[in-house]
């Protein structure tokens, strides 16, 4: 991510919202998605038909019909339709600013990224967010890091806030006969493919309907996944690494920026469930009520990262 770390400053006052449980944390970076339009200021779109490296079958677009403003809400849209665009991400071109090679996909849907606009290094990051259903259906909350101080994929780290596959489909194992899970997981380690992750994933029948709020609480230390403010994952500093340094913490002591998608299909989605994909129901929508950024005045978004020893 060759991008310089922008820092969250705005330049209206931030609404008044209900503080996360503990003193001293401040909202410094939020979106209530109550304009008109996406604000440009605050997201910007990956545009290409890259699939991840996960083999994933849709195109990203720019376009506001895959992702608009509705009623106070963001709503990232999944279609089943063709859809030409280019084969790589940006950051894997010769010249970012050109297309280069493209390819044809047979779904269209929308990846938005607060990249070079907005990054923090701990806090609470929340999303309330509806999320779709249907075999191949892949939501994500995620971040990854401003800079890529420790090396590339997954060297400096990947915090995934929120995963889901397949959501509503039947599944023998689970309580109400649907798949109902949701993962929360680091990816750290080595570049790939010597790269390594930690994670968790839970049934949590309640988010088959209506809206849930996902967050993680993000210290130097410790990284806490709750659902509606119920803890269900904890990762500890001494499980992660990186080949990129030997300082307790890293890589995950870095700015990191925010992520919303929808994908759909790839190899998470396409192993688990009723295999493979299915062209029905569409199109799959991914609401956003909002999402919030605290943090507590020692590791404000402004804050430089702690000087690092060992870099390779």
């Amino acid at each position: 991510m060759r991008h310089l770390l922008a820092l969250a400053v705005l330049a209206v006052p931030l609404p008044a919202l209900a503080a996360p449980t503990g003193p001293g944390w401040q909202l410094v970076w939020s979106d209530e998605f109550t304009g008109p339009a996406i604000d440009p200021a605050k997201w910007g779109f990956d545009v290409d038909c890259w699939g991840g490296g996960n083999n994933e079958r849709q195109c990203y677009t720019d376009k506001p019909r895959n992702a608009r403003i509705v009623q106070g809400k963001l709503v990232i849209t999944a279609r089943n339709e063709r859809v030409t665009g280019p084969a790589l991400p940006a950051s894997q071109r010769a010249n970012p600013a050109e297309p280069g090679a493209l390819v044809t996909r047979d779904y269209s849907s929308a990846r938005l990224t607060t990249r070079g606009k907005a990054a923090w290094r701990y806090g609470r990051i929340e999303v309330r967010a509806n999320l779709p259903q249907g075999q191949g259906t892949w939501p994500a909350i995620w971040m990854l890091p401003e800079k890529d101080t420790y090396g590339t994929w997954a060297a400096s780290g990947e915090i995934d806030i929120l995963e889901a596959v397949n959501l509503g489909v039947p599944c023998a194992s689970c309580a109400g006969g649907k798949e109902d899970t949701i993962l929360g997981t680091l990816h750290f380690g080595k570049p790939w493919p010597g790269n390594s992750h930690k994670g968790t994933e839970v049934h949590k029948p309640a988010v088959l309907k209506g809206f849930h709020t996902y967050a993680i609480e993000w210290r130097g230390d410790q990284i806490v996944w709750q659902i509606d403010g119920q803890t269900y994952a904890v990762r500890q500093r001494s499980e992660w690494w990186t080949s990129g340094s030997a300082t307790p913490g890293a890589p995950f002591d870095q700015p990191f920026h925010l992520i919303l998608n929808l994908a759909f299909g790839g190899g998470l989605a396409e192993s688990r469930g009723l295999k493979g994909i299915a062209n029905t129901n569409f199109p799959k929508r991914f609401l956003i009520d909002w999402v919030r950024v605290w943090q507590k005045p020692v590791a404000t978004a402004s804050a430089a990262p702690a000087p690092q020893e060992g870099n390779k």
